[in-house]
């Protein structure tokens, strides 16, 4: 059984202080012109944030049905009341080694657009921090690394108080028509 948090619902309206909402810490005000809600999470020893309108919810982790001739990143799929949902494995998606399973692990389901078509998927993480306001001033653009690092599913590099965190282009980072080409192909990656 899934337990699941509704996040979008949760994040209308936010309260000053933080609070808590079924484990999930919510953080900051919706006040401020300047800052946006993210979903923070953690990859590896890295933080992570997606912008809040992507998000659907958060599930708690159970293992997909494997899919054959997919893209190794490309785990299988959920069902997630009656839909079936691809559950993709972020580690995996950037190059890294798969996501090792814990208590902790989490599916976030998001939403993307491509073509004009919405399209639902699952992210593995290892963990979801929290929902966070983020300052527009505390966003900056991503440094270049050079011609051979791909940068482009990265929107930009947050400075909090406690880290760096890299905010993702989710439609870059989970480009349909890559997963598509890779399922195609039969590519292992």
């Amino acid at each position: 059984m899934n337990a699941s948090v509704p996040v979008l619902q949760a994040a209308q309206g936010l309260p000053a202080a933080a609070e808590k909402m079924d484990g999930l810490v919510v953080v900051g005000s919706t006040k401020s012109p300047r800052s946006q809600l993210f979903l923070k999470f953690t990859l590896g020893q890295e933080m992570f944030a997606i912008g809040i309108q992507h998000i659907r919810e958060i599930i708690e982790y159970s293992p997909p049905s494997a899919v054959p001739m997919t893209p190794v990143a490309l785990l299988g799929v959920i069902n997630v009341r009656g839909s079936v949902v691809p559950v993709v494995d972020l580690a995996m998606r950037f190059g890294w080694e798969a996501t090792t399973i814990g208590r902790r692990s989490s599916i976030v389901i998001v939403e993307v657009m491509h073509q004009e078509q919405k399209h639902v998927l699952g992210l593995l993480v290892d963990r979801v921090n929290a929902v966070a306001e983020i300052a527009s001033n505390t966003i900056e653009p991503v440094p270049a690394f050079g011609a051979s690092i791909h940068t482009d599913f990265i929107a930009g590099i947050a400075k909090t108080d406690e880290r760096f965190v890299i905010i993702l282009s989710i439609e870059r980072t989970l480009s349909v028509a890559e997963i598509a080409a890779g399922i195609q192909a039969g590519e292992p990656g």
